[in-house]
């Protein structure tokens, strides 16, 4: 897992910047806090921060190819950050087709895959990777994002060319991009979708999952190379079954590959414990990692996303498989530490959050970075099993907007009501979230034949993948990533999505519950309790003087005219919200509310973002 970034400019001569060039590359040095380079040549600079995961001793980046190109040149300059599975596979068939390798990296595989089969080599990858290949003789610049999006790549357009790097923090540290937001960017930062290619930074894009860029002299051309297809499924429940756990036997070996160690993450939910489970067989001596509050578990307070707590059960599936299990204990003053949230947005670069649960993940990882510097994960499996309520609430399916937009406004969640009814229509909020959802239902690849309950389902599963999961993989990575901790999720090997996105709801469903077959397909893994536990979401701290020190926050920004957000603040719809957690906490959607306008807020001023609005949305 690595950092990379670079610039490539027809209109300068970048081998005057190396200083520049290493700025935007030491903003990424919790990436890859091991070593770093960087290698220019006339239009084009890459830099490189490395994590060494595979071959510890070589891999240095950027890596060229030893052939010589044009002018004494290399054929080819790569840097990349992520994992390939399969590079030992592609590594013996290249071998066969003439190719030497002077390194036991998959960076190296990747170069050469390309030398041979240029851009389509990507259709052979299987992994999670964000790449920067620079062609010699083309003089083009090819960049390339996984199929998922499980890394991230954004770039910003220039005269000259374009900048890029894995977070928003290494373009801005370069003197021709400007942290600048419009009325649309403000959009996108106070509504939870997450829109492929979009950034709330003007003029910054992200490069869509699943997508190529080449960059040549005076054009962009981006590309997709993988999309969800829709596909007639034909095979019975048990078939499905079997065809689930072969793909998931296969799938967390491969992804277990590692020079350094690796550990699990176990929540003692089905999703984590299944993985644990199926790495166990693999690595006998696996240790498993969670999270708790100090505590929480003596005071659980059920509530609609969560009925359980996680410890009970994260022990017990790890006494059932045999892991050495550490719970990580955290505590109020620890998310609430100032210097830890600015690290939280600091890694986001971006306005979006998750109340306490991004700032509980960093700490976990930052705890097991101490043992591990790599963990595997469940997340995707709700997403691709059916695993969330918006898949059979009656009015998330019926809603004429993100189904998880409408469960969370039938519950207090409007990202709009704690600011001004005149700012919130000034942005024509409403027509922008429309717009947003009709162009993600286009998107959907249709069925010839299906009947309107499984093309609603279709459609539910095709928005989840594309608008939802991107924002929970965006979590995992920057909290990961600010501890230096690579975080693998074999839910995501699109081989694995590909099946089970055309898997009807039914059969996913099949008795009845949530993730019925994902159950089934663990059946023997893992104790009953865990096969049959209902889905609980991670957990959150459940603490009125947690919630009172954020509220204290949100007032702060209410009254201070120097406040970013002061102009646009609802000061009464705030005020009722402060007095109502006198003696009990927030619920969730009224912390995500807080959370998300101190975020904003915080995000504005210590990024110094240039509010480009009409004057009357001001006054």
């Amino acid at each position: 897992m690595c950092g990379i970034t670079g610039w490539v400019a027809f209109d300068r001569d970048l081998t005057r910047e190396p200083a520049v060039v290493e700025a935007m590359a030491e903003t990424l040095h919790r990436r890859g806090p091991d070593e770093g380079g960087q290698w220019l040549d006339r239009h084009i600079a890459l830099g490189h921060r490395r994590l060494s995961i595979i071959d510890l001793a070589h891999g240095q980046q950027p890596m060229r190819t030893p052939e010589e190109g044009p002018n004494g040149r290399p054929a080819a300059v790569i840097s990349y950050g992520g994992e390939i599975y399969n590079y030992r596979e592609l590594r013996a068939e290249l071998t066969n087709l003439g190719h030497r390798f002077r390194t036991d990296s998959d960076t190296e595989v990747a170069l050469r895959a390309y030398l041979e089969w240029g851009e389509r080599f990507v259709d052979r990858l299987n992994g999670m990777y964000s790449i920067a290949i620079w062609d010699t003789a083309a003089q083009e610049l090819l960049l390339v994002r996984d199929r998922l999006g499980v890394k991230p790549l954004y770039y910003y357009p220039t005269p000259g060319g374009v900048l890029f790097g894995s977070e928003p923090k290494a373009i801005l540290a370069n003197p021709l991009a400007q942290a600048r937001a419009s009325a649309e960017e403000l959009c996108d930062a106070l509504l939870f979708i997450r829109t492929p290619g979009r950034v709330p930074f003007q003029g910054m894009r992200e490069l869509k999952p699943g997508h190529v860029l080449r960059v040549g002299h005076g054009k962009l051309r981006e590309s997709r190379y993988w999309a969800l297809e829709s596909r007639p499924h034909t095979d019975d429940l048990p078939t499905t079954i079997a065809t689930v756990r072969e793909l998931l036997d296969d799938i967390v070996p491969r992804q277990m590959i590692a020079d350094v160690p690796l550990v699990c993450l176990l929540s003692g939910g089905l999703d984590s414990s299944t993985v644990t489970a199926i790495a166990k067989r693999h690595k006998p001596g696996l240790s498993t990692f969670s999270v708790d509050f100090t505590g929480h578990t003596e005071n659980f307070q059920a509530d609609p996303i969560r009925p359980t707590p996680d410890g009970p059960f994260a022990l017990e599936v790890a006494e059932f498989v045999g892991s050495d299990h550490h719970a990580i204990m955290l505590d109020r003053s620890g998310l609430l530490d100032p210097a830890v949230r600015a690290t939280v947005l600091r890694a986001w670069d971006l306005p979006f959050n998750f109340a306490d649960l991004d700032v509980s993940l960093y700490l976990l990882f930052k705890a097991v970075r101490e043992h591990a510097t790599v963990a595997l994960s469940g997340e995707a499996a709700d997403e691709l099993f059916g695993g969330y309520l918006w898949f059979t609430d009656p009015g998330a399916r019926a809603a004429t907007t993100f189904p998880w937009l409408a469960l969370g406004a039938h519950r207090g969640l409007d990202p709009r009501s704690l600011f001004r009814a005149s700012f919130v229509d000034s942005l024509n909020i409403a027509e922008y979230e429309a717009d947003l959802y009709a162009s993600a239902l286009a998107e959907v690849p249709r069925l010839d034949g299906e009947n309107a309950e499984d093309r609603r389902s279709r459609e539910l599963a095709y928005l989840t993948l594309t608008r939802w999961l991107p924002i929970l993989l965006d979590k995992k990575d920057r909290m990961g990533m600010a501890s230096g901790l690579e975080g693998r999720v074999p839910f995501c090997d699109h081989r694995l999505v590909e099946y089970v996105f055309n898997v009807p709801l039914a059969m996913k469903r099949h008795d009845g519950r949530e993730k019925a077959l994902l159950r089934s397909a663990a059946a023997g893994l893992l104790p009953e309790s865990v096969l049959n536990r209902r889905k609980a979401a991670y957990p959150s701290i459940q603490d009125p003087e947690y919630d009172r020190a954020l509220l204290r926050d949100l007032t702060a920004a209410v009254h201070d005219p120097a406040a970013p957000l002061h102009p646009f603040l609802d000061e009464d719809a705030v005020r009722r919200l402060v007095v109502k957690p006198a003696q009990s906490t927030l619920s969730e959607f009224e912390r995500i509310l807080v959370e998300s306008s101190v975020r904003l807020n915080s995000w504005l001023r210590n990024y110094e973002v240039a509010v480009d609005l009409p004057s009357l949305l001001i006054h």
